[in-house]
């Protein structure tokens, strides 16, 4: 065999044409624009090592930007309800805009990482202290965003006065369902979000992710459904502007959306997937033993940054 066809056949073409610099594929095995579940699974896993090693600080203020951010789908629904009340098709209609920005801007949203760092730990790359620590973070400087958020929309004279009292319906139907209609759906929404996710990391161009966050997030608010950061954001702005207890919003209609997304995202999706899978371990490096991931802090896996590839490269050429 030539050296020419030694190099377009097997993996050598795969590795020197179809892998990212962290390792992750490129490109599709079988179909070069399509990939399949496993490769799917091991670009989740390559970008879930950058989220689970990144320093407190780093995560807290990517959260505390996209909690910020979710005024954008608050304001969108708030504005889309007033003008169509009767209508949840249409009053739906910009409750995307935050989510658009959040996952395009590649900030932290909770519910992003139901996703990603669970994979590592299923595959045994990192400890479940570790997950904790990313969820932990994040959630709060969501939550705090957000209620930064529904303060300025509640204090700020932002809103016509239909708009202000229409963005206290939120709240209030979610009480009036109850806290296990609200667990259920925000168990749904769990999924929708999570399969968001996996389907963000099938896509190849902007264009495709804009039309699944669009139509997955549209979703949401079309069919009643509960985020749990949009909740927050809901549950602040209600606090501030009525008269109601804090622990029985929060209790009723927070606690169970916040439960509800995170088992949906976990449970039926990412185990889900995770079970289709072959199980191969990317990148290949040991895995931790069943102590290491009950106990400790260890996982992720250090893949070099484009500017220090760049340099390393620079430097064998000279």
């Amino acid at each position: 065999m030539s050296d020419r066809e030694d190099e377009d056949s097997g993996d050598g073409i795969r590795d020197s044409l179809d892998r990212a610099a962290s390792g992750a594929p490129a490109a599709g095995w079988a179909v070069r624009d399509r990939f399949s579940a496993n490769e799917i699974y091991e670009r989740i896993l390559a970008s879930a090592t950058e989220e689970i090693a990144a320093s407190k600080q780093r995560l807290f203020f990517s959260g505390l930007a996209a909690g910020f951010a979710i005024v954008l789908t608050f304001l969108g629904h708030t504005v889309g309800t007033e003008m169509f009340p009767d209508n949840r098709f249409l009053g739906a209609i910009l409750y995307p805009i935050g989510f658009i920005y959040i996952i395009l801007g590649h900030y932290q949203l909770y519910t992003e990482n139901t996703l990603p760092p669970v994979a590592l730990v299923l595959s045994r790359l990192a400890s479940i202290p570790l997950l904790l620590r990313v969820w932990g973070i994040v959630l709060v400087g969501n939550v705090v965003g957000a209620g930064l958020g529904a303060y300025l929309l509640a204090r700020g004279s932002i809103l016509s006065p239909e708009a202000f009292q229409a963005g206290t319906t939120f709240v209030s139907g979610g009480l009036d369902h109850g806290w296990w209609a609200v667990f259920n759906r925000a168990l749904v929404a769990g999924w929708l979000v999570a399969g968001v996710v996996w389907l963000d990391h099938a896509a190849r161009d902007t264009i495709s992710r804009l039309v699944i966050i669009y139509i997955s997030f549209y979703l949401i608010a079309a069919t009643d459904l509960y985020h749990v950061i949009t909740a927050a954001c809901e549950v602040f702005y209600f606090l501030i502007i009525t008269d109601s207890g804090t622990f029985a919003v929060v209790l009723e209609y927070w606690l169970p959306v916040l439960l509800g997304n995170t088992i949906g995202g976990v449970i039926l999706l990412t185990l889900v997937n995770y079970a289709q899978t072959e199980q191969s371990r990317y990148p290949a490096i040991r895995e931790l033993t069943l102590r290491e991931v009950l106990l400790s802090w260890q996982g992720g896996v250090e893949t070099p940054s484009p500017s220090l590839a760049s340099d390393t490269t620079n430097s064998e050429d000279e």
